[in-house]
């Protein structure tokens, strides 16, 4: 009797072994035991921005902090609430990722200006550089090359541009507000403002190299100036007396009588490069968001831009570039209209918040996760440019969509509910 009733506890403790180890599809998980405190609910919204009316910026948030007793520089405080008192989410070091073209140094010339951004700048900004130019109508930035590929986008006015070939092959375009050109490395180029508008034109310039300058590159009348006349006359077997009039040192941005209307009477023989050198983005569609709008233009679009992509994107008001990460490439970013505020996860508990103005560079190391929000009310306007032929970013609703749902609900400890809100599809922009 004894025997048989431990051979059927046996068989008890057996069966619920195995039930145990083959669960039915219906079981859940035990519920999540937190390890950590939970996060904190404290608001951390911007407390004032640029045009904030009356503000008093002081670094002080929800009881922390206390008023300036020094100097103050209240028109650069009011630029950077989430520096001056940042979210509570803020934790330790994060290179600087922001650059106002507005501090650059700006070289002035008969005919135009231009500012530079590189490492000097910005020291975390190691793989793209950026120039902000302007040419009054008819001005050219003369003839000249560089060892770094250009990407450029217009900002105002119309523009004339040529690009040769190693294999004597020539390229002339017209460019408006919204376009863009690519330069490989090596290939001579020209810019000149055109007269279609009074004030003549306004350009930023991308370069994929951190290091480039504006002030180092091969110019035209710089070289000849340093070569004798006789070996330039010997070149192109003429007279001497035919250089007499050649500038005795570089000209760089210089005025000039404008192209012609007509393209084609410009043209000493027609396009023959297998590539086109620009791309009419402000033609090219948008794409709608639930936030806003983008357009992403990289070598499927434009096979000449081999090494620089980009993105233009509009935020509407209250609305965000959403939460993501681009795998492998850094992220320079151009703000034209609107105010924004952009944390920066860096991994390791490092995130740091800075806000944004129109001019203003931010830089995002590759990989750094972050999200662009819209701060201010009136549309966000922002280019995202990467040292990339093609376009990738990692969305984290995405991502969290898609993975196993338990998966989910074992790390954030949120509900199926939570969860169903999430989205299969990415968003880019969200409101």
């Amino acid at each position: 009797m004894l025997h048989s009733w431990s051979l059927l506890s046996s068989l008890a403790v057996i069966a619920s072994a195995i039930a145990q180890s083959n669960p039915s599809a219906s079981s859940t998980a035990p519920a999540a035991t937190p390890t950590v405190p939970y996060a904190s609910d404290d608001p951390n919204y911007w407390l004032w921005t640029a045009n904030s009316i009356d503000a008093n910026p002081q670094p002080i948030r929800e009881g922390l902090g206390a008023d300036i007793l020094g100097p103050q520089n209240i028109p650069m405080q009011l630029e950077n609430s989430d520096a001056l008192a940042p979210p509570t989410t803020d934790n330790g070091n994060v290179d600087n990722f922001k650059w106002p073209f507005s501090l650059s140094h700006n070289r002035i010339q008969n005919g135009g200006w231009a500012r530079n951004q590189n490492i000097n700048q910005m020291p975390v900004a190691t793989a793209i550089a950026g120039v902000n130019m302007r040419l009054e109508a008819g001005a050219i930035r003369e003839m000249h090359w560089h060892t770094d590929g250009e990407w450029a986008y217009v900002l105002s006015g119309y523009l004339r541009v040529t690009c040769f070939t190693p294999q004597g092959q020539i390229y002339l375009q017209d460019v408006g507000p919204g376009d863009i050109w690519f330069f490989p490395p090596g290939f001579p180029h020209s810019i000149q403002a055109k007269n279609t508008t009074a004030d003549g034109a306004e350009f930023l310039l991308i370069f994929d190299n951190g290091a480039f300058s504006e002030d180092s590159t091969f110019l035209l009348t710089d070289w000849l100036a340093h070569v004798p006349k006789e070996v330039i006359a010997k070149n192109f077997q003429v007279d001497m007396s035919a250089f007499d009039h050649i500038p005795s040192r570089e000209l760089y941005i210089f005025p000039s009588t404008p192209p012609l209307e007509d393209i084609y009477s410009d043209m000493v023989i027609p396009n023959n490069t297998p590539l086109n050198y620009t791309f009419p983005l402000s033609k090219l569609p948008v794409t709608n968001a639930p936030g806003g709008t983008y357009k992403v233009i990289d070598t499927r679009l434009f096979p000449a831009s081999t090494t620089i992509c980009a993105a233009e994107v509009i935020v509407e008001v209250g609305g965000m570039r959403e939460l993501h990460w681009h795998p492998t490439e850094p992220e320079w970013t151009y703000f034209i209209n609107g105010t924004a505020r952009i944390t920066v996860y860096a991994s390791s508990s490092n995130a740091q918040t800075f806000d944004f103005q129109p001019g203003d560079v931010a830089y995002v190391p590759p990989s750094y996760g972050h999200y662009i929000e819209n701060t201010g009310d009136s549309p966000l306007h922002f280019l995202e440019i990467f040292r990339s032929g093609e376009f990738e970013d990692i969305s984290l609703n995405q991502w969290l969509a898609l993975v196993p749902h338990e998966l989910v609900k074992a790390h954030l400890d949120v509900d199926d509910a939570t969860i169903a809100k999430f989205t299969r599809v990415k968003q880019t922009v969200v409101g």
